[in-house]
């Protein structure tokens, strides 16, 4: 039986359009769900929007227009972000969805209501619209709060209440003993800190007259709508079908496998939505990622400083794997780091044009001149070749093992440094056997061998890279004429020696043309 994946990225509001640290999401979340799929796996990837939530509402008044349709423009500039990212999503969930998305979060609130979990009472609290939640005052930083460095308004109102508290030492237990895992590690302590600290039951309705009556109503009780994140986390299940007829989806592929999130929505995810799951009886998702921010000069990204960087910019100017590669390879998963136009460029330039590039060009280019552009004949085993077996190099399978290795810890940066070590070994491969003069003094044989190792390391780079930079593997597999090959069989276990003595090669335009 076919292995089941199912991750799933945050699903992003649709108060604005993406911006370069949502895009760092649904690469990373990509590159997973393309990894699994090279294992061989049955994978179902999933992103979306939040349309539901005050702030667009309130967003949308301040634009002058209807909330639809501001919605509407926005997610439209979502899925074209998501498009131009060349991300390979199997499905996009909208939380305006009437038939595929509320009669789940309604039979979520149901279910919890069954279990005794959801009651009625009058409160005040300090709420701050950019979380869409009510905050304590240890929540705040020095009056504001810590998120979004805003003063939260004092409200009272009568809601419905999750009895949160209820969890406590269930949602301890299973964090603690990884049954619900949580990585990386600090985030997981971040998570067990809070909830030691003692949970308080949680406000899960708003009423319908402060959401100008946006968002879905609480089952018998027009007046309160559904607190946006009860509504927003029930995406991951009904997605799959939750709540209505057709469970088929839910069946298969519940519970996810991960989800992926950012720091700032990691108590929602590892406390919230595990504590509805268990209310309602539904089994956990196996494990949460929460990665960093991204920052630009060291500040969050905001709409309000004016410091946004749009994907769809991006990938226009700099080409869609050149900005896959950098936010994969100079950021960490797991700590903010600081987006700048000049790092992009230095990587652009250094690992791209310089050296996977250069490499393909330099390769491509002796093919030319000394085999007639043709694939060279050899008499020994390719198995042998020193770009396959010296242990003193850093040779192709060593790489695969550190990308399995790497991808397994979520960590992007360290798999695509791996592919890099490589490449870099390549290039040393040719300056220390100089192919050139081993043309000038006629030593057939061995350039034949060690023009054919390079071109096998290039078809190795193109199936190492296929997950990562998924066009350029193709174009480099185009040029070695194994591009069927490699879409039908991306499997990469399956990948060496696919380049056939005689094939014509095709040098192609230069992959990454040096930036000035």
């Amino acid at each position: 039986m076919t292995k089941k994946f199912y991750i799933t990225t945050a699903i992003d509001y649709a108060n604005s359009p993406l911006h370069v640290g949502h895009a760092l999401e649904k690469v990373q979340a990509d590159v997973l769900a393309r990894y699994h799929r090279l294992l061989g796996e049955d994978v179902f990837f999933l992103t979306g929007a939040d349309e539901n939530a005050q702030k667009n509402v309130l967003a949308a008044e301040e634009a002058g227009i209807s909330a639809r349709k501001f919605i509407d423009q926005n997610v439209a500039f979502h899925e074209e972000a998501i498009k131009l990212l060349n991300i390979s999503n199997d499905d996009y969930i909208r939380t305006t969805d009437q038939d595929r998305h509320w009669p789940g979060v309604q039979k979520l609130w149901q279910e919890c209501e069954k279990s005794g979990d959801i009651y009625k009472k009058n409160y005040t609290g300090l709420y701050c619209i950019g979380c869409e939640a009510f905050l304590t005052e240890k929540d705040l930083k020095d009056g504001l709060c810590p998120e979004h460095l805003k003063k939260p308004e004092k409200v009272s109102e009568e809601n419905y209440f999750f009895r949160l508290s209820k969890y406590q030492k269930q949602l301890e237990e299973l964090i603690e003993t990884n049954k619900l895992k949580i990585i990386p590690e600090t985030r997981k302590e971040e998570t067990l800190s809070f909830i030691r600290a003692g949970l308080e039951d949680l406000s899960v309705s708003r009423p319908a007259e402060r959401m100008k009556g946006w968002g879905i109503p609480v089952p018998n009780d027009e007046g309160q709508i559904i607190y946006v994140w009860m509504d927003a986390l029930a995406n991951y299940i009904t997605a799959l079908g939750y709540g209505t007829k057709n469970l088929e989806l839910f069946k298969e592929y519940w519970p996810a496998d991960v989800h992926i999130i950012g720091k700032g929505i990691n108590r929602f995810h590892t406390v919230y939505w595990p504590a509805f799951l268990l209310s309602a009886g539904i089994e956990l998702p196996k494990a949460i990622f929460v990665h960093g921010y991204l920052t630009i000069n060291g500040q969050k990204i905001s709409k309000s400083l004016g410091n946004v960087v749009e994907p769809i910019e991006l990938t226009k100017k700099y080409g869609t794997d050149s900005v896959r590669y950098f936010l994969l390879r100079e950021f960490s998963p797991f700590s903010d780091g600081d987006f700048t136009y000049e790092r992009l460029e230095e990587r652009y330039n250094s690992d791209l044009a310089k050296g996977l590039g250069n490499l393909v060009a330099r390769v491509l280019t002796m093919v030319e001149k000394y085999c007639d552009n043709k694939v060279p004949k050899i008499d020994k085993d390719p198995e042998t070749h020193p770009l396959r077996v010296d242990e003193n190099i850093h040779n192709w399978k060593k790489t695969w093992e550190d990308i399995d290795k790497y991808l397994s810890a979520y960590q992007f940066n360290q798999a695509l440094s791996s592919i890099w070590e490589f490449i870099t070994e390549a290039d040393k491969y040719i300056d220390k056997n100089k192919p050139w003069d081993l043309a000038r003094e006629g030593k057939r044989e061995k350039l034949s061998w060690v023009l054919y190792g390079l071109l096998d390391g290039l078809c190795q780079v193109a199936w190492q890279i296929y997950i990562f930079m998924p066009e350029t593997a193709l174009k480099i597999a185009d040029s070695l004429r194994i591009r069927k090959l490699l879409e039908k069989n991306p499997k990469y276990k399956d990948s060496r020696a696919n380049i056939k003595p005689g094939t014509e090669v095709k040098k192609g335009k230069p992959l990454f043309p040096r930036l000035e």
